[in-house]
């Protein structure tokens, strides 16, 4: 298969995955059933709920964190539970986001999480023997997978083994049993269309004699008698195969009975997706693994359009980073993609070949709009253009109607989040921008006439706290050549100083008058943004939001901010991380003021929960500081006698391999370590204790 098909099928079914997700998010239960939705919202054909932005949601989060296991070592071997139980503890706030936190013995993921951070290792964490038979059969395991399919094209065994190991973490029985179905069912997709072979597929991953493998044949005859009307087999699921009969908050035999009577009845992606959510029980869930599978098997065609564009390529996610929360779906389906062909030890094109840590986009997947939006939607349209590009291939297209001096519209892309950009708040998002001062942006634009005599183009960034506009230039456009805009993002501009960047992009006004308006196209072959960030975090900026200081996302402690700084009160362990999760050398400059306690610290190269340098004061000592899985140590450290309430201004360095720390203008120490290349940044406490920190100022070299 080649990796252009590959690619567009992942790119499929993880828009077809996230749309299911988002279609039955609003209609989930406990209140929710069939009935109810019925009532009120009849024969779905649409989205129920219109959203800003759709927040976060477990559905998503697990298939998109949990694969990290690959990224972070699994890849070109055996995978193993262990590589993906890390992956759980690494990049999931404790309490916060990524899952369901219901309670030990209530919630299978929380329960198998403290299993895990208690020194039960995975598969046992998640084991019918540990936690029941109840506990271990709901439907985490099958909804987390999708991923696993995806990157396994074709290689329904694989898939499903993976899907089967990963799901073991959590799950047990026929928990692993809908691991294999689902995963087996994507990866079968990418090789026909037809559901009844998809089926057929999934049943041969998994035992014969299993009760997942008689609910799916069960639906396959019911279907076979009565094949045009899926509520009467709904009944049918209801009657014989219900939640009175598999116990738990939300067990997987009854969900696995929806989805392959929405596959069997659906047929085709947007009425099966319908009828997974109609049919109530874990709506979200079913209609996510759905859409994966009909996503792949049908393509980016198969997709209605009025249920693709609210998505916009853009996914929100609540992961332990920031950054990596805002999940752009083209570049992400690249990644997927370049995964998929190591994982069958093939060569990466270069078009798939990502760096991390910047942005680069193209617009040539068909309909990709890569998150870019619009302010003035009366006047401009936007599309993707499949032969507009510069070499004959996508290029975003947007439209502009009889335009005329000072009439303008923002074409942008919103590389960080508010919570006044959310109408709720699932599963609490928190976010570090993608783009900061000091970096470059790079724009190809071509300017296509059909009335008016000019129009100005002005590259520009917003102020995410008082939404003031800086632009940088502007250039009066009246030819229809190809064009490169660049421009470095000035950080020490007094209206943007200290503050976050929420749109950055063009700012697009007519030049003509009336009498010949602007009417025409605009279209963008390519957005990228690098180079180094040089930025601060002025704290008076900032805000409380998702219960974390923006742009900063909180692992434990209690944290607020008080008169300029941010106050944090903690038992055990408390952290504070932001900025580009992938930032190499870096230098990070900030102040701790020490109240209680013995730990005060400043931290680079921070990987999640279980990976990071830290550097300052802890338990007696100043060092440099490992943390990495449970073991935190000291690389270097001597004995210090710390001054309470005294403010340190602490400067913490890792280049290359070399880390340094001075304090108050003095080096301190220094010391030499290549565990980690990459990481956040942020201040943490790792004892019991309460200290205030200061603004922040961080320079990539």
């Amino acid at each position: 298969m080649e990796a252009a098909v590959i690619l567009e099928k992942i790119y499929a079914g993880f828009l077809g995955m996230n749309i299911g997700i988002r279609l039955g998010a609003p209609v989930e239960p406990l209140l929710w059933t069939s009935d109810r939705i019925e009532r009120f919202y009849g024969d779905i054909k649409s989205y129920v709920k219109e959203f800003k932005n759709f927040a976060a949601d477990d559905d998503v989060n697990g298939p998109v964190f949990f694969l990290r296991a690959l990224s972070d070592g699994a890849l070109g071997r055996d995978l193993t539970p262990g590589d993906v139980s890390e992956a759980w503890l690494n990049y999931a706030r404790e309490g916060m986001g990524m899952f369901w936190w219901g309670g030990y013995g209530v919630s299978t993921e929380h329960t198998a999480y403290l299993n895990l951070k208690n020194g039960i290792p995975a598969p046992a964490s998640g084991s019918c023997k540990t936690n029941g038979k109840i506990l271990a059969e709901q439907i985490g395991g099958q909804i987390f997978i999708d991923t696993w399919g995806f990157v396994h094209p074709g290689n329904s065994e694989k898939a499903a083994s993976e899907a089967r190991i990963a799901a073991s973490v959590s799950h047990d029985g026929e928990g692993l049993h809908g691991a294999s179905f689902i995963a087996a069912c994507i990866s079968q997709a990418f090789l026909t269309d037809s559901v009844e072979d998809l089926v057929t597929v999934g049943l041969s991953t998994i035992p014969s004699d299993s009760t997942y493998a008689q609910v799916v044949k069960a639906v396959q005859i019911f279907h076979g008698e009565h094949p045009e009307n899926w509520r009467s087999c709904l009944a049918y699921l209801q009657g014989n195969w219900g939640y009175d009969r598999y116990p738990g908050v939300c067990h997987i035999i009854p969900n696995a009975g929806v989805c392959v009577m929405a596959l069997l009845y659906g047929r085709t992606f947007a009425r099966a997706i319908e009828i997974a959510t109609m049919a109530g029980w874990d709506t979200d869930c079913n209609a996510g693994n759905v859409g994966s599978i009909l996503g792949v098997a049908g393509d980016l065609a198969s997709i209605p359009s009025h249920y693709r564009q609210p998505v916009n390529d853009m996914i929100v996610l609540s992961g332990i980073s920031g950054y990596l929360n805002i999940l752009d779906v083209p570049t992400y389906a690249k990644q997927l993609c370049s995964l998929a062909l190591q994982c069958e030890h093939q060569m990466i094109p270069r078009e798939l070949q990502i760096r991390e840590g910047s942005l680069d986009f193209d617009f040539s997947l068909p309909g990709s709009t890569h998150g870019f939006r619009l302010s003035n939607t009366f006047s401009c349209r936007m599309r993707n253009n499949a032969t507009a590009g510069v070499k004959g291939d996508g290029a975003l297209e947007v439209m502009y109607d009889q335009m005329v001096r000072p009439q303008g519209c923002r074409i942008f892309y919103k590389p960080f989040y508010r919570r006044e950009d959310f109408d709720d708040e699932r599963y609490m998002p928190v976010f570090s921008p993608t783009v900061y001062p000091g970096q470059t942006v790079s724009i190809r634009v071509r300017l296509e006439k059909i009335s008016g005599e000019s129009i100005a183009l002005s590259p520009y960034v917003r102020n995410s706290v008082t939404k003031k506009i800086i632009t940088f230039g502007a250039e009066i456009v009246k030819d229809e050549a190809w064009r490169d805009i660049s421009f470095v993002i000035d950080g020490e501009n007094p209206s943007l100083k200290g503050a976050m960047i929420d749109e950055v992009g063009l700012l697009f006004e007519s030049n003509s008058p009336a009498k010949n308006s602007d009417f025409g196209c605009l279209y963008i072959d390519r957005f990228s943004v690098g180079g180094k960030p040089d930025y601060y975090i002025d704290l008076k900026q900032q805000a409380k939001e998702f219960a974390s200081i923006t742009p900063f996302s909180h692992n434990h402690g209690s944290w607020d901010l008080v008169e300029g700084r941010m106050e944090a009160m903690v038992l055990d362990h408390g952290e504070a991380m932001t900025g580009n999760y992938f930032a190499r050398d870096c230098v990070f400059k900030g102040t701790v003021c020490p109240h209680t306690g013995s730990s005060h610290l400043v931290s680079l190269r921070v990987q999640g929960a279980r990976r990071g340098y830290y550097a300052g004061f802890h338990n007696g000592e100043v060092g440099i500081f490992k943390h990495d899985k449970e073991s935190f140590v000291p690389l270097v450290s001597k004995k210090y006698e710390l001054v309470r309430e005294k403010e340190y201004a602490l400067i913490f360095s890792a280049l290359g391999n070399a880390l340094s720390l001075e304090i108050d203008g003095s080096i301190i120490i220094s010391c030499s370590d290549d565990s980690f290349a990459y990481g956040m940044c942020g201040y943490a406490m790792y004892a019991t204790g309460r200290c205030g920190f200061g603004n922040v100022w961080v320079q990539e070299e």
